[in-house]
């Protein structure tokens, strides 16, 4: 986007006449599409848009090729020598193509042709020469670069991405939270011990990729779910017959029949492909959603549930919100399930709690191996006789040290150097999640490796946060030192850490999404975050989910110190790798990590130019 201000001169493409004012027209040629955007006078508010390439993406034109399509042209605008005006251009261009963008004009005449504007009759709108980077208050916000263009409207408009639908998991973190003691007690306690969990397993550089599952979401939860799928038809039951069968006659004998035999008919069931996925994390499926739980299992699962938890009719069943599933055949299913209650009728509550249904329990099994928390079990402990009954049979139970904690503490750690405009929209994106959520209870650490483009504490200090931490170190760039030693700060061990990246667009339900799987002692969260494309934005999201990489990272401080940290010895001089070799350690250690695709969780798309690991060269002594 380029803002700037147009001035008439003697020089100017219009006959030599003493006339203060005359007719002009505009047009702009580009590679892709762009749009000229002319105030009345220097006033941006004033602007309104004169000419444009097209709004799709496929509109183009050769450089100098101004009268290609009709919109390239403005209607005759009346100008005068005497005054300033301003203008705005904006320009959208794709990786292919030969990217350029002109404006020219010209005086209202037939018989003349368009001219680029010389520089000479441009002047800047402000004087960003002693700015800092991310210096951006003077720059004009107008309908050109927000709704008012074209650009913008064909994003909002055409796109037609489930994540930019609304859904209720959304927001689903801002309704109140049933009360603890209200579930503390409704479900008997067992053990929760995966046969998944490869603590102690000697595990070769970089194979914890192979040991990391995941978990089955409910089908409205699913990032990627088909179109119209809530609103289904039931099937005929005559439709459920499989294979094929003859009704009458028989083929003739030979390899080749003389004609068609209408007779023979067949019918098949519908297949869902989303079903017969696998819960092992393909690295090579990177456009898929997160894995669907089958319909008929989510409510089945409830009117199973709602017997235990909720006797005496207290609380009614609104609507099922999420229903997150991570399978273990041999042992039993873990679910976190959310619901949305009625309490007596009035106030609505939120029910987010992990159960376990525990399969072949063995008859008063009170080895350690299959009870290693029953010492800590108390008055709590379910007697013998209970187990008897529950012999044979699946056990519904509230899984021992897996609760999660709604208000804990999350610090966002990221090291940073000379990204200034990137580093500012980061702390512009924090303070507007503060502004959303009212959560007071996350922490910004910032680690800056001598940014010369801005002034890092100072953009922290302005910035309405609820609390950061600013850490300068010297030197060149380093991941893993600047993530270690942002997560060194954090004094309290029982709060979590999320390991983080600059260029990422965070959804409202960030800190939710974190603090449900991050649990201390058992869980590490590593949400999949969509890489946008070239020219994409959270409004326009086209791209690829990053399902190879680590790096985003939410564990507790505890969890983190007890597998060692980063690994500072052997990524000091590069980075990429590190989040691979600290997954290594995390699943040695017995924590599971969850791994979700996040909706409305973006990287954006930017350039390598300049990036951290390029190290700065010392001037020459000439």
């Amino acid at each position: 986007v380029t803002k700037a201000l147009l001035s008439l001169s003697s020089r100017s493409p219009r006959p030599c006449c003493p006339c203060p004012t005359w007719d002009f027209q505009f047009s702009v040629a580009s590679d892709d599409n762009s749009e000229f955007w002319l105030s009345s006078d220097d006033s941006p508010s004033n602007s309104r848009l004169a000419a444009f390439v097209g709004k799709l993406g496929t509109e183009w034109t050769a450089p100098g090729e101004f009268t290609k399509f009709s919109s390239q042209v403005s209607k005759p605008l009346r100008l005068m020598s005497s005054r300033r005006y301003y203008f705005e251009l904006l320009h959208k261009q794709d990786d292919r193509g030969s990217d350029h963008v002109e404006v020219g004009w010209r005086v209202f005449l037939p018989s003349l042709k368009f001219e680029v504007i010389d520089s000479s009759y441009i002047s800047l709108y402000t004087d960003e020469s002693s700015l800092k980077m991310n210096h951006v208050e003077h720059i004009p916000q107008t309908l050109a670069s927000h709704s008012g263009s074209h650009l913008w409207e064909a994003q909002q408009d055409e796109h037609g991405a489930d994540m930019l639908k609304a859904d209720p998991r959304d927001t689903f973190f801002l309704t109140p939270a049933i009360e603890a003691s209200r579930v503390e007690n409704v479900l008997v306690p067992c053990a929760y011990s995966p046969t998944y969990v490869v603590k102690d397993f000697p595990i070769a550089r970089y194979q914890g990729l192979q040991f990391v599952y995941l978990s089955f979401v409910s089908e409205t939860t699913a990032s990627q779910q088909q179109e119209g799928k809530g609103q289904e038809e039931e099937e005929d039951e005559e439709e459920e017959v499989s294979d094929y069968s003859y009704e009458a006659g028989e083929l003739q004998q030979g390899w080749l029949e003389d004609s068609i035999n209408w007779q023979r008919t067949f019918s098949v069931s519908s297949v869902d492909f989303e079903l017969l996925r696998s819960d092992w994390n393909d690295l090579r499926c990177n456009v898929s959603g997160n894995l669907q739980l089958a319909e008929s299992e989510q409510s089945s699962g409830w009117r199973r549930f709602q017997g235990f938890l909720f006797p005496g009719r207290i609380y009614t069943l609104l609507r099922i919100i999420n229903v997150e599933k991570r399978r273990d055949t041999a042992r039993g299913n873990r679910y976190l399930l959310e619901l949305e209650l009625a309490e007596r009728g009035q106030r609505t509550v939120r029910l987010s709690e992990y159960v376990y249904v525990l399969l072949h329990q063995g008859k008063q099994d009170d080895s350690a191996e299959a009870n290693p928390d029953r010492l800590a079990l108390g008055a709590t402990e379910p007697q013998p006789s209970a187990w008897s009954i529950l012999y044979g049979k699946s056990v519904l139970c509230r899984p021992l040290r897996l609760s999660w904690r709604q208000d804990v503490m999350v610090h966002f750690v990221v090291p940073v150097k000379n990204q200034a405009r990137w580093v500012q929209q980061f702390i512009s994106d924090m303070a507007g999640l503060y502004g959303a959520t009212g959560d007071a209870n996350f922490n910004v650490i910032l680690v800056d490796f001598d940014s010369e483009d801005m002034d890092v504490e100072k953009a922290l200090r302005d910035a309405r946060l609820p609390r950061f931490q600013y850490l300068r170190r010297t030197g060149n760039f380093e991941r893993s030192a600047g993530l270690q030693a942002g997560v060194d700060t954090v004094e309290d061990e029982h709060s979590i850490v999320f390991l983080c990246d600059l260029h990422i667009h965070f959804p409202a339900n960030i800190l939710d999404s974190i603090r449900k799987h991050c649990v201390e002692g058992k869980l590490a969260y590593a949400p999949i975050v969509m890489r946008l494309s070239c020219g994409s934005s959270p409004r326009e999201p086209n791209g690829y989910w990053e399902v190879n990489g680590f790096g985003l990272f939410g564990i507790y401080k505890s969890d983190f110190d007890r597998v060692g940290g980063m690994n500072t010895e052997e990524f000091r001089d590069r980075w990429g790798g590190e989040d691979w070799e600290l997954l290594d350690r995390v699943l040695q250690s017995g924590l599971e990590v969850e791994r979700l695709r996040l909706r409305n969780f973006y990287h954006y798309y930017h350039s390598k130019r300049g990036m951290w690991n390029t190290r700065s060269k010392k001037p020459s002594k000439e």
